[in-house]
């Protein structure tokens, strides 16, 4: 995977996402963590070092190979205008826990500057939706996410 993030990083031209295969799922949630971190407007450095750590835990990446695949996920991203593109790839490929386990994964970049704002508490509606994760599913692991950092349900 990491030869395959290198070649696209390397050219100027990324494949369509209609074009991406199974294993490009992997784009298409770091373009959604991504989303996410800039939402409210910037990309703040504590949420980009959370997208990477995140990226490299649930991929399996280094440190090196988890950055490739970030900003690859933010050219895509800035790349498009909707995020059903993403998510159609993640539905494909991911199992339903899958799905909640990214839904974690973004509410802990939503809380990666201390705070969740309207925009971003919006943002984790539609994609809840657009995964087909239930409401209740995405609460959980919101609450799961702040019992990590030590803060109550606010």
């Amino acid at each position: 995977m990491l030869e395959r993030l290198k070649a696209l990083l390397g050219g100027d031209d990324l494949p369509p996402i209609h074009h991406w295969g199974r294993e490009d799922v992997e784009v298409a949630a770091a373009a959604l963590l991504i989303e996410a971190a800039r939402v409210d407007g910037r990309i703040d450095p504590a949420e980009r070092a959370t997208i990477a750590a995140l990226l490299g835990q649930r991929f399996g990446l280094d440190a090196a190979a988890a950055h490739a695949l970030m900003d690859l996920g933010e050219r895509e991203n800035a790349r498009s205008v909707q995020l059903h593109r993403f998510a159609h790839v993640v539905n494909r490929c991911f199992s339903e826990a899958a799905r909640i386990e990214l839904i974690e994964m973004l509410w802990a970049v939503v809380y990666a500057d201390g705070v969740a704002t309207d925009y971003e508490a919006n943002l984790m509606r539609r994609i809840g939706g657009l995964l087909y994760v239930e409401d209740r599913d995405r609460g959980a692991a919101r609450q799961r996410v702040l019992a990590r950092l030590g803060r109550d349900g606010a």
